[in-house]
């Protein structure tokens, strides 16, 4: 029997898959760092002719796979990356072979499942029920898509209409965190707002916007504020900033892209009292909640603004089709949501709970750890953030986070806070077990040994 097109392509698919899982079956004791020393060959000269499935896969495989960095791996620390769920990643999987536009004519069946994972998180971080979104590539596409709402919200209130442009608008002013994260701010560029006229709140000694330091608001102000600071994964105070926005007509926004999960926890979620006043959230879920890359998550409590500021509107497409281009900036992507739907029903309410409540049980071990070494870890482990330095030899915490990345061991960044030099680690992986802890404190022990100043 002659084999068919989609026969071939069932072949290559379960070869890459099987592929797949032996790299995954390496990580628990492979180097955390990449091998960069035969990349060269990933970038031949371009064949006359071209290259069968199982030679393209063993390139990627063997060079290729060299070449990565093992963030799926339970010892890596570094940038809130996170890792994938099994099922998350069994539903990629699925849904490269469906190969489905994220749209109700195109993929009616992830539709359904990316409507119910929003639902759900809506849920789960308590938001108020007229709450919608949208998935995007990641926080910064969120944060642009829900700028672009309030500047046009706002610009409406003052009688300046979506449509007209910004040339003549009224000028709107910005009050945001002098720790809000860098993506906001290029979000606020794309979004044709400016920064240079931003209007710095203060952070206090762990990173949180002082509210007592907030400017009068009024109608023509978009405050941004965070759910998770980035070296030390404080909360802005929620409670105060949402009443002061309310009262003056002000547009509160929350990026939260690894954050705003604590939310899910009964021991954290104090913290982020108040998170419901806000008018619009950024979450990513392939962060925190550990599905593949990648999956941002904008949501917004005045989904009519949304849709009046990014839906298309073409004269072919019924207006009853749900699409997510009416909410987002893409009009036709991935249904990168049907991951996030398969990782919530895999961890169900108390099983989200339970991963956040173990990154912050790492963390709280790992500042313990570190202080009893000689590190500083100068704030509160709020969530999943470890900032450290050395108080007399600052300049050392660059070589241990070198030493510590050159041996293989685990992976974590340097850093600096308020004017401190050091090195931050950042628990985000659900594969990661205390064994994962006992190595990377055992590596930072001896790079401490090795590269630093005695005193």
């Amino acid at each position: 029997m002659q084999t068919s097109l989609l026969d071939l392509q069932a072949e290559a698919f379960s070869s890459g898959a099987d592929r797949g899982a032996r790299y995954l079956r390496t990580l628990k004791e492979r180097q955390v760092n990449p091998d960069v020393h035969r990349l060269g060959a990933l970038a031949p000269d371009l064949p006359d002719n071209g290259l069968d499935v199982e030679a393209i896969l063993d390139l990627m495989e063997t060079v290729g796979g060299e070449g990565t960095v093992a963030s799926a791996a339970g010892r890596y620390f570094g940038y809130v990356i996170g890792g994938a769920l099994p099922a998350a990643s069994a539903a990629r999987a699925l849904l490269s072979a469906w190969d489905q536009t994220a749209d109700d004519l195109t993929g009616p069946s992830v539709i359904r499942m990316e409507e119910a994972a929003i639902s759900w998180i809506r849920d789960l971080l308590a938001l108020p029920a007229e709450t919608d979104g949208a998935f995007t590539t990641g926080a910064t596409m969120a944060n642009m898509t829900l700028l672009v709402t309030a500047r046009d919200a706002l610009l409406a209130r003052l009688g300046h209409q979506r449509g007209d442009g910004l040339f003549g608008a009224p000028k709107l002013r910005i009050v945001a965190s002098a720790e809000i994260h860098a993506t906001v701010l290029k979000s606020v560029r794309m979004a044709g707002l400016g920064t240079k006229d931003i209007e710095w709140v203060p952070t206090d000694e762990e990173g949180r916007m002082r509210a007592d330091s907030l400017p009068e608001l009024d109608e023509r102000t978009l405050v941004l504020a965070q759910a998770g600071n980035v070296c030390t994964g404080a909360f802005d105070p929620f409670d105060e900033l949402g009443e002061r926005c309310r009262q003056a007509g002000a547009w509160l926004h929350v990026d939260g892209a690894f954050g705003l999960w604590a939310r899910t926890s009964p021991s954290l979620n104090v913290a982020l009292s108040g998170l419901e006043k806000a008018d619009s959230w950024v979450v990513d879920s392939h962060k925190t909640l550990n599905t593949p890359y990648d999956s941002g998550l904008a949501m917004c409590r005045h989904p009519e603004e949304m849709q009046a500021s990014m839906a298309i509107g073409a004269a072919y497409l019924p207006e009853t089709a749900a699409n997510p281009a009416m909410r987002a900036p893409e009009f036709s992507r991935s249904a990168r949501g049907a991951e996030t739907w398969a990782a919530l029903l895999s961890l169900g309410r108390t099983g989200v709970a339970e991963m956040v409540d173990r990154f912050h049980g790492h963390a709280v071990r790992i500042a313990r750890d570190l202080r009893g070494l000689g590190f500083e870890v100068p704030h509160q482990v709020h969530f999943n953030q470890v900032f450290a330095t050395l108080p007399d030899d600052e300049e050392a915490c660059a070589r241990i986070a070198e030493h510590v990345q050159s041996s293989g061991e685990a992976w974590f960044g340097q850093a600096s806070w308020k004017g401190r030099k050091g090195f931050r680690i950042s628990v985000s992986n659900w594969s990661t077990r205390q064994d994962d802890v006992d190595r990377l404190v055992a590596a930072v022990e001896r790079a401490k040994d090795e590269v630093a100043v005695p005193a």
